[in-house]
């Protein structure tokens, strides 16, 4: 092996006298230059003058190649000085290590520490915590970051001397079938020193690692702010963040770190479209001649989603000539919609009609069925008419009543009511009273705005000469809204020690239509003459999902994202 000592001094004056050299023949080309290059011919004949100009031009060449000379010589002297200052550096830095190791070297050998130094980072993706740093000056090492795939924690930061700043805690190593790494603590002051800052947590995809506490201020310090938690993935839960490091005799704490983001929310589900708009209709009643006429049927309900509810069938008329009571038959009340979808409507009483003495009523509507969810009720069905013989001292005709609105799904109007049947009777009739409307559907509560009611229905016409008419129908009772949501309490400050000021509370996490935000962290409480730790912020709420897109039926709304963890609180001072 070869080996090679360089002086730097004599270096440079080895430097010094090639540049003087280099002078001295630039001075010496200038002087020849003149005489060289405008040689006078020896006479005036052709011969003279050819001969002196060959002269002429090497000379001129001559001085083309010594300013290359020059260009070059200028080079090496730079390479030398330049060499020359190299080697003297690197000795100059040579004796200040030598110097240093000689320091470090007892205290290294009894305490495993050295006096004056910053102490080695972690490995990434190992959890290894930082070095020390030195006795007397130097910064703690950063840990190294915590096992991937696996959750593993960071390291922790390493503590610093008696004038230094503590390491970082390690990001916590993410989880791809578990909970995520806790991020490592921040390492802690001493005497003039901040603690380090906690590790943030490591992403899981149960639950995510919760942010490193901040490291503890020395003396003279400020607590180290604490690592914000792991962001949580879809279905899962977002760490806490990190606690902040306390302040010592005279310092502030340091602030609690920001709670994970939550989840957003998955996006909804478009629906199957469903080729049956509506269920089937309720079979008509039977009409009778010579008594009262058959009850329509009730609709059939939806049964899917998207599928509307049947109408009610109409009530048949009765037609007699007889002493008794004829009636026209029942309508048959709507079907129930299905989700989305609105209910059925009601069936129309039948008309009774009575040519004798007795009495003739009209057939009451079906109710209107109850509409899905999302989706307006069905409309009530309108009552049968009455009417008695025309022949003097006939009886009396009442209508039938309307049939009640059906309600409403969530957050949606009630059907209407439907109206009243008229009544008609003989010239001499005492009584002829028009059907009451039915009731409108009430609307259906709502988180938002309550639905709206239906309106009610109209009452029937009275007989000609002293027939009261019926009752128009209530409307019907409007939803009720949600109630707003309460605010959210501002974190609490940290507790002072010895005579810090009262830390400031942090302001609670967002939540979106998504996950709520996880609330911030509490600050660390303050040291003797410092304030302490501002809490951390919350964690952002995850986004709500996009509807579905669908086809002839909107999407369902997309699920609410999953709620951000809470911030961990501060230490006191």
């Amino acid at each position: 092996m070869s080996l090679m000592t360089a002086v730097p001094d004599a270096l440079a004056s080895a430097a010094s006298d090639v540049a003087g050299i280099g002078s001295a023949l630039s001075s010496a080309n200038a002087a020849a230059a003149a005489p060289t290059t405008a040689l006078l011919a020896a006479a005036e004949d052709e011969v003279s003058a050819a001969v002196a100009a060959v002269f002429g031009a090497h000379a001129l060449e001559y001085q083309a190649l010594s300013a290359q000379a020059a260009a070059f010589h200028r080079q090496f002297v730079q390479a030398l000085s330049s060499g020359a200052a190299s080697y003297a550096g690197a000795e100059a830095l040579n004796v200040q290590q030598v110097l240093l190791d000689a320091i470090n070297a007892p205290t290294q050998t009894l305490l495993g520490r050295p006096l004056i130094g910053n102490g080695a980072d972690g490995a990434p993706g190992t959890g290894q915590a930082g070095g020390p740093g030195g006795l007397l000056i130097g910064n703690g090492g950063n840990g190294g970051s915590g096992v991937a795939g696996v959750g593993g924690a960071g390291g922790r930061g390493g503590a610093a001397g008696l004038f230094g700043r503590g390491g970082n805690g390690g990001a916590g190593g993410t989880n791809a079938a578990g909970p995520g790494g806790a991020g490592g603590a921040g390492g802690s002051g001493w005497l003039f020193g901040d603690g380090g800052a906690g590790g943030t947590g490591g992403v899981g995809t149960t639950v995510s690692g919760t942010g490193g506490a901040g490291g503890n201020g020395a003396v003279f310090g400020n607590g180290g702010v604490g690592g914000a938690g792991g962001a949580a993935l879809t279905g899962g839960l977002a760490g806490n963040g990190g606690a902040g490091g306390n302040a010592g005799l005279i310092g502030a704490g340091g602030d609690g770190g920001a709670g994970g983001v939550g989840a957003p929310g998955t996006n909804g589900v478009n629906p199957t479209p469903n080729q049956i708009s509506q269920a089937p209709n309720g079979a008509d009643g039977a009409p009778q001649i010579g008594g009262s006429g058959g009850a329509g049927l009730p609709g059939t309900p939806g049964t899917v989603a998207g599928q509307a509810g049947g109408d009610g069938g109409f009530g048949g008329f009765g037609s007699a000539s007889s002493a008794g009571p004829i009636s026209g038959g029942n309508g048959g009340n709507g079907g129930h919609g299905g989700a989305g979808a609105a209910g059925g409507n009601g069936g129309r009483g039948g008309n009774g009609e009575n040519f004798g003495t007795g009495w003739a009523y009209g057939g009451n509507g079906g109710n209107g069925g109850d509409g899905g969810a999302g989706a307006r009720g069905g409309d009530g069905g309108d009552g049968g008419g009455g009417t008695a013989s025309f022949a003097p001292f006939g009886g009396n005709g009442i209508g039938g009543n309307g049939g009640a609105g059906g309600r409403g799904g969530t957050g949606a109007a009630g059907g209407d009511g439907g109206n009243g049947g008229g009544a008609s009777g003989a010239a001499l009739t005492l009584i002829g009273s028009g059907g009451n409307g039915g009731p409108g559907g009430a609307g259906a509560n709502n988180a938002g705005s309550g639905g709206t009611g239906g309106a009610g229905g109209a009452g029937g016409h009275g007989g000609l000469l002293w027939g009261n008419g019926g009752h128009g129908g209530a409307g019907g009772m409007g939803g009720i809204g949600g109630t707003g949501a309460e605010g959210g309490d501002g974190g609490k400050g940290g507790t002072g020690l010895v005579g810090g000021d009262g830390g400031n509370g942090g302001a609670g996490g967002a939540g979106g239509n998504g996950g709520n935000g996880g609330a911030g962290g509490k600050g660390g409480g303050a040291g003797m003459f410092g304030h302490a730790g501002v809490h951390g912020a919350g964690g952002t709420g995850g986004a709500g999902g996009a509807a579905g897109t669908g086809t002839a039926i909107n999407g369902n709304p997309g699920d609410p994202g999953g709620f951000g963890a809470a911030g961990a609180d501060g230490q006191p001072g």
